[in-house]
């Protein structure tokens, strides 16, 4: 008899990780559905990390349930290392070997693996082969991590925030791989302190921070879910009091982030006249004006009460 495979390639249940007095882990559940792109969103020291670390074997959990491919990682890792691929955030790449040579020592690791020619094509590495890798920047670095995740052709693969250090472009390759990735039935767990980036790859979102899953679902679901209204914002005024902001007509709730301030309104032709009166008396129009739904950065400062990036 054929058994179907689990509809879930991760299942995390009461997962905790504790450093002395520091809950890096404090609780956390969740499950990975089989062929989606998976978020876990937060700053840094949320427990991302350290989550997916243990995820992939590399630490022991102090309690809680983990089960990757079927299996439980934390007794038996060494039975899941064919079968996943892992980017660390800080990888230590062999120095004086060269990207081909570093691509080709891995690809030996494995019983089946990618050619280093498409390695190289998909992470756009190809003028950098001959390099060694002390010789590569930041992004390319952090390129040829992603493209060694990649090289044992993973049923699940681990991204711990694959594009710090790119530069646009280069963020923009990366996800598209990572779409195709979805698109050929791999499962992709990602890291990110990128709303843009969570916005555009992930099927489903948890949100982290200190240690606990704060809300989880997809990016839809999550907005819907803490917010009704529409975001009026505008670069901050001096002379504009939060409370008096905060009462004008229709106006639910008044933030202040990254130098703008946010009106959270149920009706915005209300909201707005009410401003542009209260901004004429003070004799100043406000400036780049505009009205937007509300976005995951919104339900993380909702959720935590500071903007992601701070």
């Amino acid at each position: 008899m054929t058994i179907a495979p689990s509809a879930s390639v991760i299942e995390v249940a009461g997962l905790r990780k504790h450093y002395g007095e520091v809950r890096a882990v404090d609780g956390v559940s969740f499950e990975v559905r089989r062929g989606e792109i998976f978020g876990l969103l937060g700053p840094n020291g949320a427990g991302k990390t350290t989550t997916v670390e243990i995820l992939e074997g590399l630490r022991t959990p102090d309690a809680g349930t983990v089960r990757v491919l079927g299996i439980d990682a934390t007794r038996h890792p060494d039975r899941i290392k064919e079968r996943i691929g892992i980017q660390l955030q800080t990888a230590a790449l062999y120095p004086f070997l060269t990207v081909s040579e570093v691509l080709d020592l891995f690809r030996s690791f494995y019983a089946r693996s990618r050619s280093t020619a498409w390695l190289l094509e998909a992470l756009d590495l190809g003028e950098r082969r001959h390099a060694q890798t002390r010789h590569l920047s930041g992004g390319q670095r952090q390129r040829l991590s992603v493209a060694l995740a990649l090289v044992n052709e993973p049923e699940l693969v681990f991204l711990d925030e694959p594009t710090t250090g790119m530069d646009p472009q280069a963020r923009r390759s990366l996800w598209d791989l990572v779409l195709r990735l979805r698109e050929q039935g791999t499962s992709v767990l990602l890291t990110t302190h990128y709303m843009e980036e969570a916005e555009q790859l992930c099927d489903r979102v948890a949100v982290m921070d200190h240690g606990h899953v704060l809300e989880l679902g997809t990016v839809e679901e999550l907005v819907t879910r803490r917010f009704h209204e529409r975001a009026v914002h505008f670069d901050t005024l001096p002379g504009l009091d939060m409370a008096e902001l905060g009462a004008l007509p229709k106006v639910k709730r008044a933030v202040i982030e990254d130098g703008e301030t946010v009106l959270y309104t149920s009706d915005v032709a209300a909201t707005i006249a009410a401003l542009l009166a209260r901004t004429e008396v003070l004799g100043r129009d406000p400036t780049n004006l505009g009205i937007r739904r509300a976005t995951l950065e919104d339900v993380f400062l909702d959720l935590t009460g500071h903007a992601l990036r701070e």
